[in-house]
């Protein structure tokens, strides 16, 4: 019985605290009473019993199974840790990015990196073969693998096709009927836009999640497998690289985030006129400001 088992571990724990319920000296009911409590098989109930018999905190005799001691903190058992899907080791790993300054050229080492994102190697590998296809991560020639750096010609492409996608969700947007669900979201991105301007000074720094989450909800409008796709690589990009210049990043921060409540004015009005110029306008920044942070971090080659 592997005892990192998380079945086999919170059936000891609950078993650790109910011995500390009873008298010393008394018993524990039988294993099939106990399988029905604890809710686990009485393969597993044994196995506890003879965890418990090795920790002293009970003694079996025969079929008895006599309360010997109160637990300590030691006896209790850690799960194992919970894993992460690829599509929350997405988050983290932009998070590790954004907070940590990593910069292009850093070898990521796959078994650090699955222990500090609580992963599987093999899902961590996963994961960074999918985003090698877009020239994010490369691998090295003996094995492991480089954060990318990018060029501006790759930045000017991203961004254009960046715009051809959002504008056309920008179309289809306007075009909703007032019972859709977007209208809601949009006014609970406006809010939260208003709340980080108030803490701006300090909290700037969250603009790069609220920013993803802005963008992803006005393209979700679309229902596109591949403009989700999509979706993933901005984040990688556009929410990490023009980061790298750090000189006016709050104020960038506070200027894109009144270009939010812009954009999100002129989608309410249904007017296409207006919707177009401000995603127009909000796109043509965001691509501006990748160019000028390559540039200033000499990655315009």
């Amino acid at each position: 019985m592997a005892r990192t088992n998380a079945r086999f571990v919170e059936a000891h724990n609950r078993l650790v605290a109910l011995c500390d319920k009873m008298d010393i000296g008394s018993a524990l009911p039988s294993e099939n009473a106990l399988a029905a409590q604890l809710e686990v098989s009485r393969t597993v109930v044994r196995g506890v019993l003879a965890r418990l018999d090795e920790q002293s905190i009970i003694t079996l005799v025969g079929r008895d199974k006599i309360i010997k001691s109160r637990s300590h903190a030691s006896d209790i058992l850690e799960g194992p840790p919970v894993l992460l899907t690829i599509e929350e080791l997405e988050g983290r790993f932009l998070d590790w990015i954004l907070r940590m300054d990593v910069l292009p050229g850093t070898a990521l080492n796959v078994a650090h990196l699955s222990q500090e994102f609580s992963v599987a190697t093999h899902t961590l590998q996963e994961f960074f073969s999918s985003l090698s296809r877009f020239g994010i991560v490369v691998r090295r020639p003996r094995g492991g693998w480089v954060l990318n750096g990018f060029t501006v010609d790759y930045a000017v492409e991203l961004s254009d096709f960046r715009t051809v996608l959002e504008m056309n969700s920008v179309r289809q947007l306007v075009a909703l009927p007032a019972t859709h669900e977007i209208w809601s979201q949009l006014d609970t991105l406006e809010q939260e836009h208003l709340a980080l301007l108030d803490r701006i000074e300090t909290d700037y720094h969250d603009f790069s999640r609220l920013d993803e989450n802005f963008h992803t909800v006005i393209n979700n409008v679309v229902s596109n497998r591949f403009i989700q796709e999509f979706q993933k690589i901005i984040s990688l990009v556009f929410h990490y690289h023009y980061q790298w210049n750090k000189s006016d990043e709050r104020v960038r921060n506070e200027a894109a985030i009144q270009e939010h409540l812009d954009y999100i004015g002129a989608l309410r009005s249904r007017d296409i006129n207006l919707a177009e110029a401000a995603a127009s306008c909000h796109l043509s920044t965001s691509k501006q400001t990748l160019l000028t942070s390559l540039k200033a971090n000499n990655h315009a080659t």
